[in-house]
């Protein structure tokens, strides 16, 4: 498990003990001057800060890490607030990664082995916050690289400051691809992009029978919403479907009746949607309060949680969702990792947990390649990714972007089926849905 560990600094340290022996000798005996010292002579101090940085990181252009206790690595996760139930399976993730490493002896590093000292900030879903825990990061704690929470919108504030500050990023449950169109050295995402998940929804699509014809889309007015819809109108047309109802909605919307009766009056068999996890839940249950039946529903990053059947029970069922990934998947250690994460934390390991995990899989591998605590040799390193992790086969495009499998999971019966793609499916899609009036 990643520990949370409250420092006080050996330079705190050595101040308080000097202190006291001060104030000791003060209490006893005459006290004489002490000797002026030249400002041309005297040795220049060094602050705190420059000596946690010196203990930490090697000298510009050394190999290795001589010194070096721990490989610090500062993860910034939505623990509370509206992304807080995808958070914690990144944080789940990250933790028994970092455990599974350390445990196998840590990274090789310059013919010394380190383990992984996982440092993580509470971000609380606001995307702000994310930039401020990211700054302490950097100057408090000089980790080596960055890991990202849960959400597009979280990462895409994250991705900035990695750049600015170059400092390596790894994010995962963020779909988002216009931030990869900006030229960023240090991002990096082992995660479907938008062109991904509209490909492969469609994919989808042209399987069933009967096959549909009329979709809805309800897109919530963000940069993703905006990103996604737009590719699901392409594939759309491409593929001789008809979009029925193109509605919009800002995040945090009480009211979606507008959006859900545009759908029920044109006759919309599927709706495709990117709500936010509070947004999907009030969406889903005005949907039931309306009577739009549709045959299917596909609710990216909404429906990723366990919190989704446990608040919609029977109603959350027929749901599809794309989260990165399924414990069901076929992939070299898998077996290994959900058994570690059911003992750990007393229930099956989720959506993005797994993704997740491949990120620490990824830059441990990175830093033993780049054998050395430089940030720029394991950004490198990590850009010249080739590697099996939990996720499957992981190489990196030139704009960060990761080549991975695109997954599709479906809500049956209280459980995530993994139902896409075909040569890793362990069920079939249930389709049509059954109307809400006879679940």
């Amino acid at each position: 498990m990643s520990k949370v560990i409250w420092r006080l600094s050996r330079v705190s340290l050595l101040l308080l003990c000097l202190a006291l022996v001060l104030v000791a000798c003060g209490t006893s005996g005459d006290q004489t001057e002490p000797e002026a010292t030249s400002a041309e002579t005297a040795p220049e101090e060094a602050t705190p800060e420059e000596m946690a940085t010196e203990e930490a990181l090697p000298e510009e252009g050394e190999e290795g890490a001589p010194g070096a206790e721990s490989i610090k690595i500062g993860a910034v996760i939505p623990l509370t607030g509206r992304y807080a139930a995808g958070g914690e399976q990144i944080k789940n993730g990250y933790e028994l990664a970092v455990e599974a490493i350390n445990n196998a002896g840590g990274v090789s590093v310059g013919g010394q082995n380190l383990p992984l000292e996982l440092i993580i900030l509470d971000d609380e879903s606001d995307a702000t916050k994310t930039v401020q825990r990211l700054e302490t990061l950097y100057s408090s704690d000089n980790v080596v690289a960055y890991l990202g929470g849960f959400g597009s919108d979280l990462h895409a504030a994250a991705a900035a400051i990695a750049e600015k500050n170059k400092v390596p990023y790894i994010g995962v449950a963020f779909a988002l691809w216009q931030v990869h169109q900006q030229n960023f050295q240090y991002l990096f995402s082992p995660f479907p992009k938008s062109p991904d998940l509209a490909v492969s929804i469609f994919d989808l699509l042209d399987t069933l029978d009967p096959k549909p014809t009329n979709i809805a889309i309800f897109a919530e007015t963000t940069d993703w919403g905006a990103e996604l819809s737009g590719l699901w109108r392409e594939q759309a047309e491409e593929r001789g479907y008809s979009i029925v109802a193109d509605e919009e909605y800002a995040p945090g919307s009480q009211d979606f009746s507008p959006n859900i009766l545009a759908a029920k009056d044109t006759e919309a068999e599927v709706v495709l949607a990117l709500p936010n996890p509070p947004d999907g839940l009030a969406l889903a249950a005005q949907m039931k309060e309306l009577d739009f039946n549709a045959n299917m529903y596909v609710f990216i990053r909404a429906a990723d949680s366990l919190a989704w059947a446990e608040n919609l029970g029977a109603d959350g069922d027929y749901f599809l969702l794309m989260p990165g990934w399924n414990p069901a998947v076929n992939f070299e250690g898998v077996a290994e990792m959900v058994e570690a994460h059911q003992a750990a934390y007393g229930k099956p390991a989720q959506a993005t947990t797994g993704p997740a995990y491949a990120a620490i899989q990824i830059l441990a591998d990175a830093i033993g390649r780049a054998g050395s605590l430089d940030r720029d040799a394991i950004r490198d390193a990590i850009a010249a990714t080739d590697m099996m992790t939990v996720v499957g086969p992981v190489k990196f495009n030139p704009d960060g972007t990761g080549q991975v499998t695109t997954v599709i999971n479906q809500w049956q019966d209280g459980t995530q089926v993994l139902i896409w793609p075909p040569d890793q499916a362990v069920g079939e899609v249930l389709y049509p849905a059954t109307p809400w009036s006879e679940r």
